[in-house]
Parts: structure tokens; C-alpha cells; sequence
């Protein structure tokens, strides 16, 4: 399985308790929806964690029992971990949705066509999210995502258009 069709849905976090439970960071918006996708995949498309029940954290995460994990020690041992899971599992998008995965890379363009860069990650810091732009030289900045900022998204022609934040002087 190649690495394009792969979604990252989550980090192992470490050990939880002192029977092999493992912590998650969850990347879905619902962060139970991993148990339910029960296999997780490393980044390569080899096998990860086979899940066989959980919890949710109070951290935003989920805390998993692991066919593959019997120790605390086993547990911590896989902390930093990237887990994915095959994209045709998930549901396709409603109109006016997206997957993180398919904006990261998309040319980002004045709406007078001027090329303002490329989307380099997503991230959402507790304010909504947040496009990071890079632009063919210099520092990169922030376009919130959001319909003003951010009035079209044309995957098809990988591109969105984007209006630019007034400069602060």
C-alpha cells in the first residue's frame, strides 16, 4: 500500500497504567472512531496496532488495549509512533468539507491568480484552522481557513484561493 493512499489518524503518546495499555493522540474528529477502525497502520503500510477495545482520554485522545502490546514497557517503547489507516475506509467528504491530507500541497492563489505559495500543514491551535503557506521565498505565514479567507478550494485544479492578511506595520 503506498504511503499516498494512507491518512494519519493518530500518535502513540506513551504508556497509560501498568498493564500494556497505550495512549493515543487522536487526529479524527471523533478521537473513538480509531477503536472502531480497530487496524492501524505504520507509515511504510506495514502493520501497526491491532485494536481491541478503549476508552477516551481526557487529553482529546483515546487509551487502547493492543493484540501487538502485553507490557507497560512494550507500550512505551512505541511512543512517537504514527498511525494510519487506508483512505477508502473513510466516508468521502460533504460539499464544503475536506481532509487535511488533500489540502497539504495545493498552490495558493490571490484571487487575481497571483501564486502566494503552497500549503505546507494544517494545524489547529484551539482557534479554528489554520493554512501555513509557503511561499516560493521567505518566511511562511497563517491564512485561517476560513470562507473569507479562504473562498475557494479547487482540488481538481490543486489550488486554493486565498486572500492574504493585511500586513501589520
Amino acid at each position: 500500500m503506498s504511503a499516498a493512499n494512507l491518512i494519519l489518524v493518530g500518535r502513540v503518546a506513551g504508556a497509560f497504567g501498568v498493564k500494556g495499555d497505550v495512549r493515543i493522540t487522536a487526529f479524527t474528529a471523533d478521537p473513538m472512531s480509531l477503536v472502531e477502525y480497530r487496524s492501524l497502520l505504520r507509515e511504510d503500510g506495514s502493520a501497526g496496532l491491532t485494536l481491541s477495545g478503549g476508552r477516551p482520554d481526557q487529553k482529546g485522545g483515546v487509551i487502547v488495549r493492543a493484540a501487538e502490546v502485553e507490557t507497560r514497557e512494550q507500550a512505551e517503547a512505541l511512543r512517537g509512533l504514527k498511525l494510519f489507516i487506508p483512505r477508502d475506509v473513510l466516508p468521502e467528504p460533504e460539499e464544503d468539507e475536506f481532509y487535511v491530507t488533500d489540502l497539504i500541497g495545493l498552490t495558493v492563489e490571490s484571487p487575481e491568480g497571483e501564486v502566494l505559495g503552497k500549503v505546507r500543514t494544517v494545524h489547529d491551535f484551539g482557534a479554528g484552522d489554520l493554512l501555513e503557506v509557503q511561499p516560493p521565498e521567505g518566511a511562511s505565514w497563517w491564512l485561517p481557513f476560513t470562507r473569507e479567507a479562504v473562498p475557494e478550494v479547487r482540488l481538481a485544479e490543486g489550488k486554493v484561493i486565498g486572500v492574504r492578511p493585511a500586513e501589520t506595520e
